[in-house]
């Protein structure tokens, strides 16, 4: 009897804080996984700014060690697939291949008051209508402009075609290619607020009005198909690259959300909730991103998203600065301490407040506290803020849809958090269901790359291998769940516009 030849698929998974490669066999299952954390730098408050090259060179490094790790050669790796933070701008020389600054990334608020301006001025609703995005710092574009500024001679430079602009995937590819390859999937392209959302091309007036050339941008590609090749020398053998995707959008094809009405939150630091909308574009009414999920074949789908600035970090800070427990795990036993949050109410709005709300000038409050409130009182309630946050993004995300949700998939460390999950499917009221694989977002890219190779035939298929580890189904009735949710909104208006300017 002959035994198959498994087919592995590598994914590099390029994070804001880490560079991380995994591998993953032709049943999707993890084997074997290596990480590097790489320099955060804060050159200001407000700040936020990488290495490009110790963004590559990690990479590079984790995948050359996961191979090694697994006992796996290069040349049985059938693809490989990236996933990466989204929204962090590199600008580098296309001659030398050097970076011509620091990256800026997704985090960093320093074009903030230029993107105020396109609020004071009416173009932010102009570039909302073109690219389904809420003008903000967030976003790729104001980072282009600020380097072409600043940057000494950079715009003249760019206006010769001597410079290239990248999102993560575009700077891996370029270095995996030795500068071969100048391209991004529309999923990271639709994040620059650059890309029409229906032509999916690059659009002339936002050029324009950033006063961004055009010769920057790269090729607008599938985020599955063969795109080309990485050097041999890298990994001791070609591998073909087969699969690009923003994390998020990563994270929802691998919770396998193929459908429209399929949701995913990925609980992290913040979180980041994405609906399929199906093969058009929902504009939101709710100030909810209407961004694109994929391409596959030519045929592109839609999806809308929220994100939660405050989520795990909530919990971090109860730690560190509170120090009311040593480790975030003990947070839950804390919480199941007391049957309710004694009507304390936490709203975490440390950064301002995400969807729907986009406050950059709300900040944390706490309200109700008693003499009779403790600690068990004030850990209930920062997991009922993770929970409540998510709840208003979901049913905002219900109304612009149309769609009513079935269920919730979830991943991301809180997701361990047994108690925060129930009162997350109590909120909503339906069930929340977990992942049995944690690495959602690599296992995204994976998939992408391994249709495109075919080591998976459809989506059908990579639908079948999808399991859950847990599921939760709502135990309050809906008028006790409407009541929290309106305590909820009560505290949010409290917390709104505190540190408005005068």
């Amino acid at each position: 009897m002959i035994t198959p030849i498994m087919a592995y698929i590598l994914a590099l998974d390029q994070g804001t804080t880490s560079s991380r490669a995994i591998l993953f066999d032709d049943t999707g299952a993890e084997v074997a996984l290596a990480q590097e954390e790489f320099p955060q730098l804060f050159p200001k408050p407000g700040w936020v700014e990488h290495d490009p090259d110790a963004i590559w060179e990690s990479q590079l490094r984790t995948a050359r060690a996961v191979l090694i790790k697994a006992g796996v050669e290069a040349g049985q790796v059938a693809a490989l697939g990236i996933t990466n933070q989204r929204e962090t701008t590199i600008l580098w020389d296309r001659a030398t291949g050097r970076p011509i600054h620091h990256a800026l990334v997704w985090q960093d608020r320093r074009t903030a008051d230029y993107c105020r301006s396109l609020h004071e001025s009416g173009d932010a609703e102009r570039v909302r209508k073109k690219t389904g995005l809420v003008v903000d710092a967030y976003f790729a574009a104001s980072k282009i402009r600020w380097l072409l500024d600043e940057v000494p001679g950079a715009r003249e430079r760019a206006l010769r075609g001597e410079l290239a602009f990248g999102t993560v995937d575009t700077w891996l590819i370029w270095n995996l290619t030795g500068g071969r390859l100048h391209l991004t999937d529309v999923s990271n392209a639709c994040r620059t607020m650059l890309l029409n959302l229906r032509s999916l091309d690059w659009d002339p007036e936002l050029l324009d009005l950033f006063d961004i050339p055009a010769s920057l941008l790269p090729e607008v590609c599938d985020s599955s198909g063969i795109l080309g090749e990485c050097d041999a020398a890298l990994l001791g053998a070609p591998v073909k690259i087969g699969g690009i995707a923003g994390d998020q959008q990563a994270a929802l094809f691998g919770q396998a959300c193929h459908r429209p009405g399929m949701a995913k939150n990925t609980y992290g630091t913040g979180c980041f909730l994405l609906m399929n909308t199906g093969i058009a574009p929902v504009e939101s009414s709710h100030r909810l991103l209407s961004t694109v999920a994929w391409r596959i074949a030519g045929k592109t789908e839609y999806a809308l998203e929220g994100s939660v600035f405050i989520a795990g970090a909530a919990v971090q800070w109860m730690r560190d600065q509170l120090g009311l427990f040593a480790s975030a795990a003990e947070i839950e036993a804390l919480a199941a301490s007391v049957p309710d949050s004694g009507g304390v109410v936490f709203v975490p709005a440390f950064a301002g407040l995400g969807a729907p709300h986009w406050d950059p000038y709300a900040r944390g409050t706490l309200l109700g506290l008693t003499r009779g409130s403790h600690r068990g009182h004030i850990a209930r309630a920062t997991l009922e803020a993770i929970a409540c946050q998510s709840s208003e993004v979901l049913s905002a995300m219900e109304q612009d849809s149309g769609i009513r949700l079935e269920e919730l998939r979830v991943d991301g460390g809180a997701t361990r958090n047994h108690l925060l999950m129930q009162i997350q499917s109590d909120l909503l009221g339906v069930p929340v269901v977990r992942s049995a694989i944690a690495e959602t977002t690599a296992q995204g890219a994976a998939y992408l790359a391994g249709l495109a190779s075919g080591v998976w035939s459809d989506r059908e298929e990579i639908a079948a291998q999808w399991a859950e580890s847990g599921r939760y189904l709502p135990m309050t009735d809906r008028s006790a769940a409407a009541k929290q949710m309106a305590t909820w909104s009560r505290a949010v208006d409290r917390a709104k516009g505190w540190a408005e300017p005068d």
